[in-house]
């Protein structure tokens, strides 16, 4: 009964976190047919991408103090009702400025789900554990991407781009009744009032470990952000793919990245967590040099060395998270709505960055991924570990 109990958390948790990429690589597919319906350059188009990352990362901050102060059940279920209403909004979208302003509302509502998805799993799970859990966790939301742009590719051929957006408020459905069936995770919430809980940010800016690894482990979603924004363009007007198509090899690059979870949960009995940091970094780093070279030709050049930063950073991601949850004493909403923040802020500037007309975007991804890696590989091995080890 507990174990079933627990696989239902698992999987609830899984969901919670999937939010962002079912928000986006669902709806991936629709975007060149958009910049044709609505007659609007791609980075315009874009823009409804990088404002639900931005409104996404603005409203994780009021998140995470809520769920200290009233609980994770209360704000998580006014998020995902949030979600629900903005997603339908999406699919009546008339023009891209509307559409624009439904993404940002879809993300205020999104962010709930990822912030307390890592503060249940910091309140229910301890040290190894919640390690292991996290790379379940991302083994099994890397379903979501992998299945998210083929499911937006199937009803791009069947139907019309609004019915993405309709999937995606049934999904904020069947998540809003496993948190309603959800207890409370929080024993103990915190005394402070809604006027001084925000204070608990500068605590988490004092913490040198913890700001130190959120902001350097935070770069490596660089390139990662930059193919999800330019992916389907580089596919289907650069290479001249069909959607499904596309669909198939983004999904390529999501089996990537829960293959590295995978990995991850397997190879944190036998590696230590500096060794499994190290070799995540390098590794990206060589692939990033083989995307910038461009010596694959056709789709492959994109897809292959895509791969292995896809493998590493599904690999890098469980073990820096946790690292990061470790620096902390308390506030973990606070905590977990800052980590992702500073993420997902990365991940909006690189967007918009690679949506630019850039003559060769394959390259861009690449140059972007090797300065990134090389830069987080230092960072990491003269100066973060240092800081582990004095703060610990």
């Amino acid at each position: 009964m507990q174990s079933n109990k627990g696989l239902k958390t698992l999987l609830l948790l899984s969901l919670l976190s999937a939010f962002p990429p079912l928000s986006t690589d669902m709806y991936l597919p629709a975007i060149p047919l958009l910049t044709e319906v609505w007659k609007q350059p791609l980075a315009t188009v874009n823009l409804s991408l990088v404002a639900f990352f931005i409104s996404y990362c603005f409203s994780l901050l009021v998140y995470g103090p809520l769920a200290d102060r009233f609980g994770r059940k209360p704000p998580l279920l006014a998020g995902i009702a949030i979600y629900i209403g903005a997603s339908l909004l999406c699919g009546m979208a008339g023009n891209v400025y509307d559409l624009i302003i439904f993404r940002v509302m879809q993300a205020a509502g999104a962010a709930s789900a990822s912030v307390m998805a890592m503060a249940i799993s910091k309140d229910i799970y301890e040290g190894r554990e919640r390690q292991r859990i996290l790379a379940y966790i991302g083994i099994i939301m890397a379903l979501a991407p992998m299945l998210a742009p083929v499911l937006g590719g199937m009803i791009m051929t069947w139907f019309s781009w609004p019915w993405v957006f309709i999937a995606q408020a049934i999904v904020g459905s069947v998540a809003f009744s496993g948190v309603l069936a959800m207890e409370e995770t929080l024993k103990e919430v915190s005394p402070v009032s809604i006027n001084n809980i925000f204070n608990s940010y500068l605590q988490l800016f004092t913490n040198k470990a913890y700001m130190g690894m959120v902001l350097a482990f935070s770069l490596i979603g660089l390139a990662h952000f930059s193919f999800i924004a330019r992916s389907s363009d580089i596919y289907i007007s650069g290479f001249g793919l069909t959607e499904r198509q596309f669909s198939y090899f983004f999904a390529f690059n999501a089996m990537a990245i829960m293959a590295g979870s995978f990995s991850c949960s397997r190879l944190q009995k036998s590696v230590s967590t500096n060794r499994l940091l190290s070799l995540s970094f390098a590794s990206m780093l060589v692939g990033a040099l083989v995307m910038a070279s461009g010596v694959i030709p056709g789709p492959f050049g994109l897809a292959l060395p895509m791969a292995i930063l896809s493998f590493c950073f599904g690999l890098s991601r469980p073990v820096s998270n946790n690292m990061i949850l470790d620096q902390v004493d308390k506030y973990a909403g606070a905590a977990s709505s800052f980590m992702v923040f500073i993420f997902f802020m990365v991940g909006a500037f690189s967007m918009y960055f690679i949506s630019l007309p850039w003559g060769n975007p394959v390259g861009v991804i690449g140059t972007l991924g090797m300065l990134s890696a090389g830069l987080v590989l230092v960072l990491w091995t003269i100066v973060l570990k240092r800081l582990v080890k004095t703060e610990s």
